[in-house]
């Protein structure tokens, strides 16, 4: 019989919360003096752009506003830097920063706004010379410098030259080390972070460090090795965890089961039957008993739904079946909190979309506190039209599993005690 609270059970591991937590002794920006301070704001503006540039989705942009807000309270003189996609170290002209420029004036129309054409060097710092209290400089995109995901002491000390104090604000790089994320605060000493980091945390945090029951979590997403450390933490910690996408096909496979051409990671096959062998701390593990298949992921045919005991050899697997969503729904009807990272299926095409889709209403529609993981899975509400009825979306993926896992992100690390 599964135990209803994993934390009555005497197998369970004891769960240390301490690095999740250690944020709480950080500065954050209402603990530092900011009047008429030259701010350099670490944000997050890493936004989808369409064919002609414009962006499709600036909800990374408006999160930041409160921190740009208070600010401007401040009278500071605000510097902004943000990456955007991946130029690998080189200036790529349809990753600049202009379209992101167009939006905050759009979003400020009160406040001026600059646009440097890099984010370090001379011009860049006779630029912030002239910055006013009360207005923004946007600084180029990051990722133009090869020294930003080196965190090249160099450029880290080229960014400190510009401002007195640091704000990250960028939850969705904040597992990164990097120089803007990172190396900075070797440099700049005064620094904290935002209402949107903080936003963040508190969510992440105490939904781990104080769940509601039962707790389930969904774990999905194309590859296993990314949810093993976040499994390890959780068992004993959450009562259930439904396992679907693209990583089920390993756990299939150490159950016996033939996956066709599904993906897979042989690699991981031993670590996640010792993981489906450990039920007995609590955490009751399921995964799909029928999924649905095809013949190419890329212009797929051949259609049909299939039980776990029939896929055959030429078979992909592309999505969970009625069967399974019929169970999950069962399993999270009864559930208190539900925290989701990872798409149940390749929700992309409308042909494998129905997991995530039936999953993600059946949450919406039955008020069931959830919070939802950034990157695919907050794409999969987004184009289901239902960002703005669940309990909490995650603006950052890599971010949000890391603390899953229990860890300290590195750009909360790095930032200076309180006091």
């Amino acid at each position: 019989m599964l135990a209803n609270n994993p934390k009555k059970n005497s197998l369970a591991p004891k769960r240390d919360f301490s690095n999740i937590l250690k944020y709480k002794e950080k500065n954050s920006i209402t603990d530092l003096k900011l009047q008429k301070k030259r701010v350099l704001v670490r944000v997050d503006y890493n936004v989808p752009l369409d064919e002609n540039g414009e962006i499709t989705d600036s909800r990374r942009i408006e999160s930041s506003l409160p921190t740009i807000e208070y600010l401007l309270d401040m009278n500071c003189k605000i510097i902004l830097i943000s990456h955007l996609g991946r130029p690998k170290g080189k200036v790529v002209k349809e990753l600049n920063l202009n379209p992101v420029y167009h939006k905050l004036q759009e979003l400020l129309p009160s406040t001026k706004i600059y646009k440097a054409n890099d984010c370090i060097g001379p011009e860049v710092e006779e630029s912030v010379t002239r910055l006013q209290e009360g207005e923004i400089l946007l600084l180029e995109n990051s990722r133009f410098h090869s020294g930003e995901e080196a965190n090249s002491p160099e450029f880290s000390q080229a960014l400190s030259k510009l401002a007195d104090v640091y704000i990250t604000d960028a939850f969705a790089t904040a597992h990164r080390k990097h120089s803007s994320t990172y190396g900075v605060c070797n440099y700049i000493k005064e620094n904290g972070y935002g209402f949107l980091m903080k936003k963040e945390l508190d969510y992440l945090t105490e939904s781990l460090s104080n769940p509601r029951r039962p707790f389930t979590v969904i774990l999905g997403g194309a590859k296993v090795k990314d949810k093993l450390d976040v499994i390890n933490y959780l068992l004993g910690l959450a009562d259930k965890i439904l396992i679907g996408g693209g990583m089920a096909f390993t756990f299939l496979l150490a159950q016996g089961y033939s996956i066709g051409q599904s993906i897979k990671d042989e690699s991981k096959l031993e670590e996640v039957e010792n993981y489906l062998n450990k039920e007995s701390m609590g955490t009751k593990i399921f995964v799909p008993t029928d999924i649905v298949v095809c013949d190419d992921l890329d212009n797929p045919s051949n259609i049909e739904e299939v039980s776990v005991e029939n896929i055959s050899d030429e078979n992909i697997g592309a999505d969970i079946g009625t069967n399974t969503i019929r169970k999950f729904k069962d399993i999270l009807l009864d559930s208190k909190q539900v925290m989701w990272n990872g798409p149940l299926g390749v929700f992309e095409k409308t042909e494998f979309e129905a997991g995530t889709k039936d999953i993600a209403e059946f949450l919406v529609r039955n008020k069931i506190y959830t919070i939802v993981g950034g990157g695919d899975s907050a794409a999969a509400f987004e184009k289901f039209n239902l960002e703005d009825k669940v309990s909490f979306i995650s603006t950052g993926g890599g971010a949000s599993l890391e603390i899953m896992k229990g860890s300290l992100l590195p750009g909360i690390e790095c930032l200076a005690n309180k006091n």
